[in-house]
């Protein structure tokens, strides 16, 4: 039986009360502040919904109007983080049945995304420009995810002690939290612990820049709090400088995983260097070039057909 302290919760404080005793210290506060919009939103669209009230009719519609304002994979976000509340609101006998059985995801039509990246010309023009002063800066930064291909967090992290020079490699293992307290994080999944190999120019300008620098502390971190707004307005000043298309430091990675793929590098090699957690990330990330390389792998077929 739900009692009258059941009858009159509303489902948005529910929400936040699970949140808070099964979510909160468990997971990532980039993951937890999803958990916190979700519960916003649970509270404007249906602000008077109680738990004792929670049938498959009412969660349909409050799938609708989240639907409404967002595409179909951001409500099916949505959905998983509700059900997981949901459900526990089943077994612990707050909800007779299962609301969320048969749920229908809806949700605006993709709008269609062509990731920015630099032409090698541009990006070589780039380089050049930066200027790669005695001391770590932000254009060191932007000089390692342009060899690199790694995210933001993952160079934050980096330390001197995760580079081999003499087997030309960078161990990635870890993030940099920028932006909660600082501090090292685990990487995205499992796949984002790698060891990539770097270029002899890497090799011989960090580790003339790295010397003396802690071994077991991040290259890039100071005592101020780190924005990625920050790099990304020098990264900015910087294409500017040069006349070149203006891209984002995430833009650069993209840039490593385009340049690689004009130049026959396998997807799955791609993949592994970015840290993906299957190959099929990479071919949807990068679908239109890989269209592009087919499109030439289809004139050379008749071109080597041709001349049999």
């Amino acid at each position: 039986m739900i009692n009258d302290m059941n009858r009159t919760l509303l489902f948005s404080e529910y929400f936040q009360q699970w949140i808070d005793i099964y979510k909160k210290g468990a997971i990532r506060e980039a993951t937890m502040a999803k958990y916190r919009m979700t519960q916003r939103w649970v509270e404007k669209l249906m602000p008077e919904l109680k738990v004792a009230e929670l049938n498959r009719t009412a969660y349909q519609q409050l799938l609708n109007a989240y639907a409404k304002e967002h595409e179909r994979q951001t409500t099916l976000d949505f959905h998983h983080q509700l059900k997981g509340a949901i459900l526990d609101a089943v077994d612990d006998g707050l909800i007779e049945r299962d609301p969320t059985r048969k749920a229908i995801i809806k949700g605006k039509t993709p709008r269609v995304k062509k990731i920015k990246y630099l032409s090698q010309f541009e990006l070589h023009t780039l380089i050049s420009d930066l200027d790669l002063k005695e001391e770590p800066n932000w254009d060191w930064f932007i000089l390692l995810v342009a060899k690199t291909g790694m995210r933001f967090s993952e160079a934050l992290a980096i330390t001197p002690g995760d580079f081999d020079f003499a087997r030309q490699t960078l161990s990635i293992s870890k993030t940099w939290d920028y932006k909660g307290e600082g501090g090292f994080l685990p990487t995205k999944n499992k796949s984002s612990v790698r060891k990539i190999q770097i270029d002899w120019q890497i090799v011989v300008k960090f580790s003339e820049l790295i010397k003396g620098l802690p071994e077991d502390q991040p290259i890039f971190v100071g005592e101020s709090k780190i924005y990625n707004s920050t790099v990304n307005d020098a990264l900015t000043r910087h294409c500017r400088e040069c006349g070149i298309s203006e891209i984002s430091i995430h833009g650069l990675r993209h840039t490593h995983a385009s340049l690689l793929l004009f130049a026959g590098v396998s997807i799955a090699s791609v993949a592994r260097r970015l840290g993906h957690a299957s190959m099929t990330t990479t071919q949807k990330t990068y679908l239109h070039i890989i269209q592009e390389l087919e499109n030439k792998d289809v004139d050379l077929v008749m071109r080597t057909l041709s001349g049999l």
